[in-house]
């Protein structure tokens, strides 16, 4: 088996284990690239099916490319999607600057959504490397009956042995790409031919929501709503391109998503803690 082999594998087990152990469970589906090797993983595990339901928190910020993109899979993938309209921006601490409140809309939908169905697990596309906060992370990971996370209450998971027996009333997040890293997405992706939204691709951009970007070549590394997510420069326009570029890229993953953390360091944190994706 070489890397991504393994990779493929320890995922595929995730999958299994979290079906097994716990009942009504569904995943997060943000339509990134993450989510997309997830829902290929998760019809490699069952067989070319999703025998459970995709979660879509909206809040009607999606850029269009994203839209179409999730019209157009869902129905190819014969994806069960409980699509979902979070709460307004009032609705959320008025502490937090403007970017984290955007983001802390899906938190609140998401609750809601729990709430509705009755969800226990909850699967998850985060990766160690992405954020420092989420390199805290279990695979296995117990929540509060609100969704809140307390990194001191995270069960030890020592040579691949994971903990899916929780209390009554714990809520659970999967994380089955834990261990993967930014460039084996983009492998992955390569290799199985997996469908992405085109704005990981490099284009000119002009005016852009609000900004005059002068016509640079830029592209998404990451996917989130309109007006709290910028392209970088980049000119990579293929996957392989894409792959180069990240083997000597000193950019960021998330550069183009601040969450505000240029008004306040702490809101990623405070939002993670409070159960945010």
């Amino acid at each position: 088996m070489d890397h991504l082999d393994k990779l493929e594998a320890q995922s595929i087990f995730i999958f299994r284990e979290a079906f097994h152990a716990i009942d009504k469970i569904a995943m997060l589906w943000s339509f990134g690239k993450d989510s997309n090797v997830m829902i290929h993983l998760a019809r490699k595990a069952f067989f070319g099916r999703v025998p459970f339901p995709l979660i879509h928190c909206d809040t009607e910020l999606e850029m269009d490319e994203v839209y179409a993109f999730r019209d157009q899979y869902t129905k190819e993938w014969e994806i069960n999607l409980i699509s979902h309209l979070c709460p307004p921006i009032d609705a959320t601490d008025a502490t937090l600057p403007h970017a984290a409140r955007v983001a802390s809309r899906k938190t609140l939908g998401l609750k809601e959504v729990v709430e509705k169905h009755a969800l226990v697990g909850i699967i998850a596309g985060i990766r160690r490397d992405e954020e420092a906060t989420r390199a805290k992370e279990r695979v296995f990971s117990p929540r509060g009956q609100e969704g809140g996370w307390d990194v001191k209450e995270q069960p030890p998971e020592f040579w691949d042995q994971f903990k899916t027996d929780f209390a009554p009333g714990t809520s659970i997040r999967i994380h089955p790409l834990l261990h993967w890293t930014e460039l084996d997405i983009w492998h992955y992706i390569k290799r199985e031919h997996i469908p992405i939204v085109p704005l990981y691709y490099s284009r000119e951009y002009g005016e852009f929501e609000g900004r005059n970007f002068g016509g640079k070549q830029m592209r998404f590394r990451s996917l989130g709503e309109k007006g709290i997510t910028w392209p970088i420069e980049s000119s990579a326009s293929t996957l392989d391109e894409i792959i180069e570029e990240l083997k000597t890229t000193k950019v960021s993953e998330r550069s183009g998503r601040p969450m505000g953390a240029d008004e306040d360091e702490s809101s990623f944190e405070r939002l993670r803690a409070d159960g945010y994706m």
